[in-house]
């Protein structure tokens, strides 16, 4: 990034990616991008040319901006944006929506299994089966209950 060092009106050193403000003296800039050209003060023979002229005209037509209307890029660009948003919005929606279904699935699965009576095991902490007691059997039917409940409306 280009860097500018000037003295402010203080002694002080500044640094900065702008330019220094047209009261700083020329002489007082200690280092300036290579290439670049400090925006030049309105010469005093413009104003002497034309004293019909008010003073901030200058200034005034230099700080107006040259092109009128939209620009075409900027507009593409916004409009790129906003479609890739919408699409990462929808795939997003169609994943969940999927995920959905598979949960929803997958919970139905479960309470059937678990209302058929037949006997159900899991593996614990130590790699050990356990079968499920009553009580453990009622509280998984009732966690694939709401798990369908949430899932699948």
């Amino acid at each position: 990034m280009a860097q500018w060092a000037w003295l402010d009106k203080d002694g002080r050193k500044v640094y900065s990616d702008r330019s220094p403000p047209a009261e700083i003296l020329d002489k007082n800039i200690l280092k300036r991008p290579a290439g670049s050209i400090r925006p030049a003060a309105p010469a005093p023979e413009a104003a002497a040319t034309d004293p019909a002229a008010p003073a901030s005209a200058p200034l005034a037509r230099a700080s107006a901006p040259k092109i009128a209307g939209k620009d075409p890029q900027l507009e593409a660009r916004k409009k790129q944006a906003e479609d890739e948003e919408a699409a990462k919005k929808k795939a997003e929606e169609e994943k969940n929506a999927r995920a959905k279904v598979e949960n929803c699935a997958r919970a139905k699965q479960s309470l059937t299994t678990l209302q058929s009576g037949i006997r159900v095991a899991t593996v614990n902490a130590k790699g050990e089966r356990e079968i499920f007691d009553d009580a453990k059997r009622a509280a998984e039917t009732k966690k694939a209950q709401e798990a369908i409940a949430t899932s699948c409306s």
